[in-house]
């Protein structure tokens, strides 16, 4: 696609401007690549693909092909299909080291999110009887704070005690960086891990992965991040930022279906150390001993060598469809999108409330750009559950964190500019009274 001149900074919130930067956008024919759902007869407003990615069309091609070598090799496909499925995953390799800039030992896709979180704990929450505690953020994503709690009471300490969460300051919705590293320097003899996720599920605020990683080992300790809401939404270059590990679900952002496979970053320092203790599994074991099938477990040296069980071939194909149509878009212009995209919206929401004598929308997301990527988080002061189910009869599909939250996420490849001018206009006549 030609490369066109970076949209004009004065946003006006009307339709023909709306239309004007659909038309500008380099990235305006990826939409058609995707089903939209319709919702009452016509094409919905998709904001959450924050929750659930809508379908790329050729998904569905894909993973038809898995079924149709399956059915036409059998126990063969493993050598003798199209993609066998033998080194299956190994397709990914490239793909997920342009996703969260890593080396391609350092990275695999495997199994679901919270599976490999505790996977990566049994190796990197190792507590001894001075470190033995855990720093994370507060309101974190309900699947973190249980694999934390599981995983402190499995070595005999409670969550109360192990578990030091940061929150935000009194009167604030998002967490200070300097207090992050504030509560790191506080404890820094009795830490043995630091566990953010990228960017927060409720905030939407991105956390500086770079500056907590830095504190954490200066404190003597590890850090790892939960990047189910970063992944394919911020830039991420977790190997120079020295993160020691991090894990991610694909169902997001990705646009790799409903519990879609997970993916898996290690710091190539922890990846060749074959030595790490881990939980194992064959599909792990050295490729070349593999199918001796001898006692002793042999781990590959290599991001690889945390798998288990060999790969989830039909799920893996709808991954691979999603990443291939963001190889063919190029991330640096679905990263530009995004930016442009959420800097309309804040100008759309900004008229809302300044039409309103109220100020009904609290917009908890950070406004800097170096704090958030796609999602907005509007705390509704008024009538927000009774505004979030009128969304939804308006074919506008958000989504809702109570007590009062309505969380929307338009994406660079699917979602367009008039998409977030009507979302406005929807907005103004449930909160401009008469």
């Amino acid at each position: 696609m030609e490369e066109k001149v970076g949209l004009p900074i004065e946003y006006k919130n009307t339709l023909d401007y709306a239309q004007f930067l659909d038309n500008e956008d380099t990235l305006r024919s990826f939409r058609n690549k995707f089903y939209i759902p319709l919702i009452h007869g016509k094409e919905a407003i998709y904001f959450t693909g924050n929750s659930l990615g809508l379908q790329p069309k050729k998904t569905q091609d894909y993973v038809l092909n898995e079924l149709e070598d399956w059915a036409n090799y059998g126990v063969e496909g493993h050598f003798h299909a199209r993609n066998p499925w033998m080194p299956y995953h190994e397709m990914f390799t490239e793909q997920l080291c342009k996703l969260v800039g890593a080396l391609p030992h350092e990275v695999v896709a495997m199994n679901q999110l919270t599976v490999n979180l505790h996977l990566l704990l049994v190796s990197f929450y190792r507590p001894s009887k001075q470190r033995y505690k855990i720093i994370c953020e507060a309101k974190a994503f309900p699947s973190d704070q249980y694999a934390m709690e599981s995983q402190v009471a499995h070595h005999g300490y409670t969550y109360e005690n192990a578990v030091i969460e940061v929150a935000p300051r009194p009167g604030e919705h998002t967490i200070s960086t300097d207090d992050i590293l504030a509560v790191i320097e506080q404890h820094k003899d009795s830490i043995a891990l630091v566990l953010f996720s990228g960017v927060n599920y409720y905030t939407g605020q991105l956390f500086n992965i770079k500056a907590i990683t830095t504190a954490a080992h200066e404190a003597g300790a590890y850090a790892g991040f939960d990047l189910a809401h970063a992944a394919g939404n911020v830039p991420l270059q977790l190997h120079d930022w020295n993160a020691d590990f991090a894990c991610w679900c694909s169902y997001k952002y990705l646009n790799s279906g409903p519990g879609g496979v997970s993916g898996v970053y290690i710091h190539e320092r922890h990846s060749s150390d074959t030595s790490l203790h881990r939980f194992a599994g064959w599909w792990g074991h050295d490729k070349d001993s593999r199918f001796l099938m001898e006692q002793g477990f042999l781990p590959i040296p290599s991001a690889e060598g945390w798998q288990l069980s060999n790969a989830p071939v039909l799920s893996m194909a709808a991954h691979k469809a999603a990443l291939d149509v963001f190889d063919e878009a190029g991330w640096d212009k679905v990263f530009a999108k995004a930016k442009a995209l959420d800097q309309y919206l804040w100008h759309v929401l900004d008229e809302v409330n300044a039409a309103c004598t109220d100020n009904p929308i609290e917009i908890i997301t950070p406004r800097s750009e170096a704090e958030h990527g796609c999602q907005l988080s509007m705390l509704m002061l008024r009538d927000g559950k009774k505004i979030f189910d009128e969304l939804k009869l308006q074919s506008v599909i958000a989504d809702w964190r109570e007590p009062n939250v309505i969380r929307i996420a338009p994406v660079p490849l699917y979602n367009s500019f008039e998409d977030v001018y009507r979302f406005g206009e929807i907005m103004k006549t449930f909160l401009v009274k008469s």
